[in-house]
């Protein structure tokens, strides 16, 4: 289904709108706030291909892909990207052929996002254990290849991030002010920069907390660079909110502190994260308490922008988890 969207551009609805907005007591209990201080924002909710924060950005993307006359969607990421396995969900939906092309190398472990590219028919092209230039490199190459077969293809921008599809979360910031106009704090994760770069457009950023997760080499002058297409004004890097303390050893690896996150997370509110960008936000989330970046008494809003299929395509977390297992025993 399209719809006319705002100016020229056009927005392919792919999800259902608004996600609930969910009070996280017992999560807020045990960061010693009150009980109507902390809530989440259920973008891992969507519908659509497992659901996650990228169908927000794809509603733009495709609705210009198709406006363009495109026939096939052709995007970038790691082999365990959300982004990727929401854009060849979203290809499925609109009848478009989707190609995928990914860092790594064939025979890579077909588990977690990987099987959902496979069932929503998606091409796989391994462009080999490269960096960001080569890797958009490889996709300019295979979309010439493509043309040359007579396919209209459109070029996703890495997390679909952005300045078209950063307007999913202008629109998302909108949603939550109609939902909680005094809320105080959306923390998001920083990944390629367009779901922060949206709510700060909207929300503002002395409002918008962004926890960078590894993705991109200069997070805030990322976020700037996409605010300022978004708003026609200049946005200074140094005046936005972004903590970079938890990333670790890099992207794919997953830390103490976010495995901490991902227990608390599920044990106070039954509520799963993933260990790349959900369990950081959370992780500087808690952090962002301890030191009295965020308080009680202020309404703090988490958005869960999803990524639960990445969790079981990452075999470090797996194994930690497995490791907190309690076993039982019945007596006879």
């Amino acid at each position: 289904m399209m719809t006319s969207g705002s100016g020229n551009a056009s927005r392919a609805v792919l999800g259902t709108w608004p996600t609930p907005l969910e009070p996280m007591p017992r999560l807020a209990a045990a960061l010693g706030f009150g009980p109507d201080d902390l809530w989440v924002k259920r973008d891992d909710l969507i519908g659509l291909g497992g659901g996650g924060n990228k169908v927000r950005k794809l509603e733009w993307l495709c609705g210009a892909a198709r406006d363009a006359g495109a026939t096939v969607l052709v995007t970038t990421g790691a082999p365990q990207s959300n982004h990727a396995r929401l854009t060849a969900a979203a290809a499925a939906r609109l009848g478009l052929d989707a190609v995928l092309v990914l860092v790594g190398t064939p025979g890579s472990p077909g588990s977690g996002n990987l099987v959902l590219d496979a069932l929503f028919g998606a091409t796989v092209v391994w462009a080999g254990d490269v960096g960001a230039e080569a890797l958009k490199a490889t996709a300019e190459q295979v979309a010439e290849e493509l043309r040359g077969r007579g396919a209209v293809p459109a070029l996703i921008p890495f997390g679909g991030s952005s300045v078209v599809g950063a307007r999913g979360y202008v629109e998302c910031g909108r949603e939550l002010l109609a939902q909680d106009p005094d809320l105080a704090t959306v923390v998001t994760a920083l990944g390629s920069g367009g779901t922060m770069a949206g709510l700060v457009d909207s929300l503002g950023s002395a409002r918008v907390l962004g926890i960078h997760c590894g993705a991109v080499a200069d997070p805030a002058h990322t976020v700037a660079g996409l605010v300022s297409g978004l708003s026609g004004k200049r946005c200074e890097p140094e005046t936005l909110r972004v903590r970079l303390d938890q990333v670790g050893d890099g992207y794919g690896t997953l830390t103490d502190q976010v495995m901490a996150a991902l227990l608390l997370a599920a044990r106070t509110e039954g509520m799963v994260l993933d260990p790349i960008y959900t369990g950081r936000a959370m992780a500087g989330l808690i952090a962002a308490v301890r030191e009295g970046d965020i308080v009680p008494g202020q309404r703090t809003v988490f958005l869960h922008s999803g990524g639960l299929p990445g969790l079981y395509g990452h075999p470090q977390t797996l194994a930690r988890a497995a490791d907190e297992l309690t076993v039982g025993t019945v007596s006879g």
